[in-house]
């Protein structure tokens, strides 16, 4: 789809912006030579966002013998922006100022058969209710509500096309959430609020090529392709956890056999543990949760159980991972999402050692594996990143709309 003027500038305005919130204060000179665009334009696009409040001017820096340099930074206060991760086992919303500072959070329990469209919409209103009390801030303050949910979205429509793990065919999501929630709406899925979590403030942060997988209860993969976030044509990259692992292997929710997620996603690790010791203490049958947890506490008690279900999830997961060196090269792998922060450190050493054994050797050296060190949920982060660009783009149609109806009117006298 080619891309208009006014898009152009929206994503330049964007990125503008995410530099300056990345590394406040910083001069327009630095801004430029960081994203790229002329001095000018730069100037222009900070600008606008001086005459909207999202950034404010901070004073000078000296400059050897010129003049001084003008400073700008974020505006922290000049707005808030809300955070959503649906996930199979909760909902978790996050409110964050403009510096994507935590301000509030709350979360949500969803229990196994509580998935349909109408009950996890009720779980959202009320914890983005709940944040908005906690952090005490004025509707008109709230720029937007970027929403995260399993699977195959429409970002366009705000339809979630196809979630397996729940059966839900084309949901309204954003219809039935615009019911109950009054702000700005914007609809994505966890690969691509991983990613963007990862790129703004993580492992991905100054690298033009990267993959984060996202490990939970579902799998897939977010692409960072040629310093950007890559969608495909249809918004659909990344669905790795659906590429075929083992050939007439595990049955997996969207029909087919022997799904990497069938293997290295939560209910995949508890079937892993299940298959090893199927009376294990460590299995909570109904409890994805509390048997990861009871895994990663038997690894570091050095329960041998424990320590080989890892190593085999590893294994597998080694192997998926080495798929994704061979074929896009990029330059850090990046363990994220929930399963991944729990396990920590015993599953990266291994996963790191079963890549070793299938890539190949000249992608692999130019790859680093690591976990993801964002200490908040990185899902909600890149969820509010939507919710800031969504904003930026209605202020630039605002803009246009403006400038449409003076040219009509002729100026003001």
């Amino acid at each position: 789809m080619k891309r208009t003027s006014r898009d152009i500038r929206t994503a330049n305005r964007y990125e503008v912006l995410r530099q300056i919130i990345a590394t406040s204060p910083t001069s327009r000179q630095e801004l430029a030579a960081a994203t790229g665009l002329s001095l000018a334009t730069v100037a222009t696009l900070v600008g606008e966002l001086l005459d909207l409040r999202m950034i404010t001017e901070v004073g000078f820096e000296d400059s050897a013998g010129g003049r001084p340099r003008g400073l700008v930074a974020v505006n922290a206060s000049g707005g808030a922006l809300i955070g959503v991760d649906i996930a199979e086992t909760y909902v978790h919303v996050e409110l964050f100022d403009l510096g994507l500072n935590v301000l509030a959070r709350a979360e949500e329990d969803m229990r196994p058969g509580e998935s349909r469209p109408e009950q996890v919409v009720g779980h959202v209103a009320a914890a983005v209710g709940s944040v908005v009390a906690q952090a005490g801030v004025e509707a008109a303050r709230v720029l937007g509500v970027g929403v995260s949910v399993p699977g195959q979205v429409d970002r366009t429509t705000g339809i979630a096309e196809y979630a397996p793990n729940w059966d839900w065919h084309d949901v309204p999501l954003l219809d039935l959430l615009s019911e109950y929630i009054a702000y700005p709406l914007y609809l994505d899925n966890p690969l691509r609020a991983c990613a963007v979590a990862e790129l703004w403030f993580g492992a991905a942060r100054g690298h033009g090529d990267a993959v984060v997988v996202n490990l939970g209860t579902g799998v897939g993969a977010g692409l960072v392709l040629g310093s950007g976030l890559h969608r495909g044509v249809s918004n659909s990259a990344g669905e790795w956890g659906h590429t075929t692992l083992v050939l007439d292997g595990r049955l997996c929710h969207c029909g087919n056999h022997g799904c990497v997620e069938t293997y290295v996603g939560a209910p995949g690790i508890m079937l892993n543990l299940r298959e090893l010791s199927p009376q294990s203490p460590l299995l909570h049958p109904e409890d994805q949760t509390a048997t990861i947890d009871a895994l990663a506490r038997g690894v570091a008690a050095h329960d041998p159980v424990a320590v080989k279900v890892v190593r085999d999830t590893a294994r597998y997961l080694g192997a998926g991972i080495s798929d994704l060196v061979n074929l896009l090269n990029p330059e850090v792998v990046v363990l994220s999402s929930w399963v991944a922060g729990r396990l920590g450190e015993p599953l990266l050493n291994e996963v790191r050692e079963a890549v070793a054994r299938h890539a190949l050797k000249r992608p692999l050296a130019a790859t680093e594996i690591v976990l993801s060190p964002i200490p908040t949920d990185p899902v909600c982060l890149g969820a509010a990143t939507f919710a800031l660009e969504g904003s930026l783009q209605s202020v630039g149609q605002r803009s246009a709309k403006r400038t449409l109806a003076r040219s009509r009117t002729g100026p003001s006298s």
